[in-house]
């Protein structure tokens, strides 16, 4: 069962990645440009990418998930950057990208759904399909 839980704002700065993880003991969420509710992660891995003296590199991406519009939550899909960013280890990569501000995180996302977007999309909001008589079948939802 959930429960609220305060926020802490003594634990980091709200207006970034990391920041809203650690005071709202949460992940943030974005509405997408496709109506669709995503909530956001910081992914570590190898870069692929040689440092300084042929050191392998570890780099960070963002990778949302896709919730379903209606009935109970549960993910639907996801997308997910390129390495936004690359250090010498994955501590220093999700440290980088975790000062990221919300905003910087909610513009990825929209490029990000943009791109696999068909040249038409579903014109109806997640209100409008609650709202509808007959039950919503996202027939276009990706």
């Amino acid at each position: 069962m959930a429960q609220f839980l305060q926020p802490d704002h003594a634990k980091g700065d709200a207006n970034t990645i990391g920041g809203y993880q650690a005071v709202h003991d949460r992940p943030a969420a974005f509405e997408g440009p496709d109506g669709f509710s995503y909530s956001v992660e910081i992914l570590t891995g190898d870069a692929g990418e040689a440092g300084p003296e042929g050191a392998s590199r570890a780099g960070a991406c963002l990778f949302f998930v896709r919730w379903t519009r209606i009935g109970s939550s549960a993910p639907m899909g996801h997308v997910e950057s390129d390495w936004l960013a690359v250090a010498p280890t994955e501590d220093e990569a999700r440290a980088a990208l975790a000062a990221w501000p919300l905003a910087e995180a909610r513009r990825v996302l929209h490029e990000l759904v943009a791109a696999q977007q068909p040249a038409e999309r579903p014109a109806r909001k997640w209100w409008d399909a609650m709202n509808a008589d007959e039950p919503a079948h996202d027939a276009g939802a990706p």
